[in-house]
């Protein structure tokens, strides 16, 4: 039965919104330090505890609130950033939409204490389900401070869905990070369970007239934050043009990552994800990156507050560029230009020794399911009608098998006929390609690109059945992982080992792959790990295995396929024809490109000028 249309209370409408403002811990303190830099803060503190789940405090020296505007300051859609349309469409603050402080007081206990300058001392206020006490007289230094406890208490269905404590704490360091990033001008601490895990002093940033990169966060602050490493592997990065800056610090393609880990993107000192950006810095570093590797960099981009959309998402982390082609092409071009350092002439090449010693290193087998051996017996059975006993096949000819031993003629491969549209193979080329004849003629396949797309259809199929084959590694492949990857692993076990992984953490920061599934290279294990850890620490646990599922297992099929110059035997090419001719799409890979082409004998023909 149709209930009658009614307003929502607002505690409702709050409790609502904050499902997406306050995802986590992470998001409320990100909101939080955002409005403390608002505020003009030149110092601010964070004390965690449960991973911010239990207490997350925020205190600063900004200019403070007024006495008879701090229950204001609790109230939806109640802000000091903008009064107009207008100032919306030019939004030079990090707040402006007046949602976060009343979503938070909706979901969790919290306290806002603050004094202006003119005040003699502070006052507080206390949030609880909606309910907003009046001002009480409370010592306080100049600043406010937030305090949020026990984050989703009255929501419990929302509250099962946030992660372990220690998961929680590394969204919320990271959310500490980036901000830190962005101001280096300004001193931060966190703590965390009554542990400092950061303490971070100021650093004045130049003087105007020093010239461009004003707020190029100080390699001091870099360092500190992402390690020397990274430091000392950066290049600068400084590009003014009309009314756009680019400044900040990108690290050379010798310091990439295996995830995205080390990439912080801000445009007018926001933290941003956009696709527009993201997609012109993996251009400007395709030349000189591995594809499977990702580069660092801590990058600002400065443009009139016009010119770019901050009203995208609650969250405000996503924009939208009023020129996007044109924001592409400077990025882009700005920093190809400055990773396109020349060597150093006066650096000597390192000398060679004189003989290097060669060995040709052991190829791994394909592996190839019982049913793809196959392929050998039915060239066997079609050359000799004879299928009791299996053929041995060496170089490109079958032989008959004897109990005497091999006898001396080699059989040639059957001629192709219909039952087999990729025919039988004949050579490899450049340990590329597959060269091979059908009825039609010449078939070339691309053995990588033919090969993930057997792969991806293959993992499609068991992670919907809930089949993915694992098989344990002899010796755990052991790698460095910050805190973030270590909760990740913590908090998504069950995912994992629905991916087929066996993952866990050794230490605070190294993990062990003990397992992964059969239809991957165990060579690839550290790489396919930290590419499954990138989308759930990225996306979640519900995103990865939904939208994201294809792409995921998209590249996990990309480690698990056959790599160019692999030498295959005569068995493994027809083992890999014959799988194509069993798997839906194999005329693409994964990622649209094709995976093989038919040239005819009258094309052939045509080419050699046959019967002219």
């Amino acid at each position: 039965m149709p209930h009658s249309i009614r307003l929502l209370p607002d505690l409702l409408i709050n409790q609502i919104a904050a499902g997406e403002v306050i995802e986590r811990p992470a998001s409320a303190l990100k909101e939080l330090l955002e409005n403390s830099l608002d505020a003009g803060a030149t110092d601010i503190a964070v004390q965690l505890e449960g991973g911010g789940i239990k207490l997350l405090r925020v205190r600063d020296n900004g200019k403070g609130i007024a006495k008879n505007e701090l229950q204001l300051a609790l109230m939806r859609h109640a802000t000091s950033k903008i009064a107009s349309l207008d100032d919306l469409q030019q939004v030079a603050s990090m707040g402006f939409r007046g949602e976060a402080l009343a979503s938070m007081a909706a979901v969790a206990q919290l306290t806002l204490t603050s004094r202006t300058a003119s005040d003699a001392h502070g006052w507080k206020v206390e949030a609880l389900d909606g309910k907003i006490s009046e001002p009480a007289p409370v010592s306080h230094a100049q600043g406010t401070s937030i305090e949020l406890r026990e984050l989703y208490f009255n929501t419990p269905a929302r509250r099962k869905f946030l992660k372990s404590e220690a998961t929680e704490f590394a969204w919320c360091e990271e959310a500490f990070k980036r901000i830190a990033l962005s101001r280096p001008d300004v001193a931060f601490s966190l703590q965390h369970n009554g542990r400092t895990i950061w303490q971070l002093p100021a650093s004045p940033l130049p003087l105007a007239g020093d010239g461009p990169g004003e707020r190029v966060a100080p390699l001091k602050r870099v360092a500190a934050l992402l390690g020397d490493e990274f430091g000392q592997a950066a290049v600068a990065v400084s590009r003014n043009a009309a009314n756009l800056s680019l400044h900040g610090l990108a690290a050379l393609p010798a310091y990439s990552r295996a995830t995205r880990d080390a990439q912080y993107f801000f445009v007018n000192g926001r933290f941003v994800r956009d696709k527009v950006a993201s997609h012109a810095l993996r251009q400007a570093y395709q030349d000189v990156l591995h594809h499977q590797r990702h580069p660092a960099f801590v990058l600002f981009l400065e443009l009139p507050p016009e010119q770019v959309d901050v009203n995208v998402h609650p969250a405000k982390s996503e924009v939208r560029f009023r020129e996007s082609q044109g924001i592409h092409q400077f990025i882009f071009h700005t920093l190809q230009q400055a990773l396109a350092i020349p060597a150093s002439p006066d650096v000597p090449a390192p000398e060679l020794p004189a003989r290097v010693p060669f060995t040709m290193p052991a190829q791994q087998r394909m592996p190839l399911n019982a049913e793809q051996l196959n392929a050998t017996y039915q060239v066997w059975q079609a050359q000799t009608g004879n299928p009791s006993q299996p053929p041995l096949v060496r170089g490109g000819a079958i032989f008959p098998p004897d109990k005497g031993g091999l006898r001396g003629v080699a059989f040639p491969l059957p001629t192709p006929h219909e039952e087999f549209p990729f025919g039988f193979a004949l050579a490899q080329l450049s340990g590329v390609y597959i060269l091979a004849q059908n009825t039609q003629g010449l078939i070339v396949v691309d053995m990588h690109a033919a090969h993930e797309r057997i792969v991806y259809e293959k993992l499609k199929t068991a992670l919907d059945a809930e089949q993915i084959a694992t098989q344990p590694l002899l010796i755990p492949v052991t790698f460095y992982a910050d805190a973030l990857e270590v909760a990740t692993v913590e908090a998504e076990q069950a995912t994992l080992k629905k991916l087929g992984f066996d993952i866990a953490p050794l230490s605070p920061n190294t993990l062990a792959v003990r397992a992964m599934p059969v239809l991957l290279k165990q060579s690839e294990a550290e790489a396919a790990a930290r590419d499954v850890l990138d989308e759930l620490r990225e996306f979640g646990a519900s995103r990865t295995m939904t939208e994201r599922r294809d792409e995921l297992l998209a590249t996990l099929a990309c480690h698990g396929a056959v790599r160019a110059n692999r030498i295959l035997s005569i068995t493994e090419m027809n083992a890999l024809l014959r799988e194509m001719e069993q798997t839906e799409r194999s005329g693409q890979c994964n990622h649209g490109r094709p995976t093989w082409f038919q040239l005819s004998m009258g094309e052939l023909d045509k080419m050699f000028m046959r019967g002219k």
